[in-house]
């Protein structure tokens, strides 16, 4: 039964139900649950550091009820932002209403959506990558997939990683060379795979214009079956979508930077190149995302299986804590900043050289 645990994380979805159903000050209910009860529960509990034994790991990986659990939220995700949309082009909301609706829904399509999406996203079987891709579309961050697995795992805590902030950099900054540069470097990597395979740009292969087509194709249902004031909502929450996940990406890899190696490659990501933490509630509400560091150690790892590396720097906080304080940069840096390795802060590249890596 304990494995259930991970249930907790259809509380986001479950919160966003009570705001759109309610209404009023309700409206708000999912950012207040996230950024603030959720917050204080991880302050409240104890972390849980402790590992599983190899016989026990052997077990979890063999049990289907761990990818059920990610399974389902593809119709929660879905249903939900049908009952947002429908709502919204059928009732009248108060526009402070409507402006935490679309929180509400923008953070369960980060955490339900992106955030599952990631997983099923490093997944061995094709269908489960066809899932993890259909949660990233309400988002319009399809491309995060091909950015995510063939750039960041290659390039994570380097100068050239999109996804890893540098240190001194706020989290307002970050969103927006991330987001940019995160989408140029998708195109990139999808050029260059097609060149690997001698395909045109027009070709049934190329991903990332398949992305763009569906993505486009989604905004245009939502437009002729709801009408254009609900398509800007449509758009606000994917945008609130996006910057969740940024704001994690973040934190995850803030300040630290692997070595660069006489032969001009770097050092191999270890687990001092992540973030971890072992706050159970994010833990739980995040599909274990917080034990960052060993899902770069072995990106193929299952979400239930993650270890907690005693190497690993670690937060003080847990990661819905650590996104609430990114928010105030002094407070973040006044936090953070002590806690990176010495030897890291002294490769800090200058604003020309990071110029030219954007």
């Amino acid at each position: 039964m304990k494995d259930l645990k991970y249930l907790a994380a259809l509380t986001i979805p479950l919160s966003a139900i009570v705001g759109i159903t309610f209404g009023g000050s309700w409206s708000y209910f999912t950012p207040f649950y996230a950024f603030v009860l959720i917050p204080v529960l991880e302050i409240l509990l104890p972390q849980d550091p402790e590992n599983y034994n190899k016989e026990t790991q052997e077990k979890r990986s063999l049990n289907v009820l761990f990818d059920w659990l990610l399974y389902i939220n593809v119709p929660i995700v879905f249903g939900l932002l049908f009952y947002f949309l429908q709502a919204l082009s059928n009732q009248q909301y108060a526009t402070f209403e409507v402006i935490g609706l679309m929180f509400s829904i923008g953070i369960v399509l980060g955490t339900n959506g992106i955030n599952v999406g990631h997983e099923l996203g490093h997944r061995q079987g094709s269908y489960e990558r066809y899932l993890g891709k259909l949660l990233l579309l309400p988002s319009l961050y399809m491309h995060f997939y091909i950015e995510h697995n063939f750039g960041h795992h290659v390039h994570a805590a380097t100068r050239e990683d999109p996804a890893t902030a540098r240190y001194n950099q706020t989290v307002y900054s970050f969103w927006i060379s991330s987001v940019y540069r995160q989408y140029v470097k998708a195109w990139k990597i999808q050029q260059r795979l097609l060149r690997s395979q001698s395909l045109s740009f027009f070709s049934f292969k190329n991903d990332m214009l398949w992305y763009l087509i569906f993505q486009l194709v989604y905004l245009s249902v939502v437009y002729f079956f709801f009408g254009h004031a609900v398509l800007w909502f449509a758009l606000g929450a994917a945008i609130v979508g996006f910057l969740l996940l940024e704001t994690v990406n973040y934190i995850e890899h803030y300040g630290l930077l692997r070595k660069k190696l006489p032969s001009g490659r770097y050092e191999r990501v270890r687990e001092v190149h992540s973030w971890n933490s072992n706050h159970v509630m994010g833990r739980i509400i995040l599909y274990e995302l917080t034990r960052h560091s060993d899902h770069h150690y072995i990106s193929s790892k299952k979400y239930q299986l993650l270890d907690c590396h005693e190497d690993s720097p670690q937060m003080p906080f847990g990661y819905p804590t650590s996104m609430v304080l990114a928010l105030i940069p002094p407070l973040w840096f006044s936090i953070m900043n002590p806690r990176i390795p010495e030897p890291m802060k002294t490769d800090i590249p200058s604003g020309k050289e990071l110029r030219s890596i954007a």
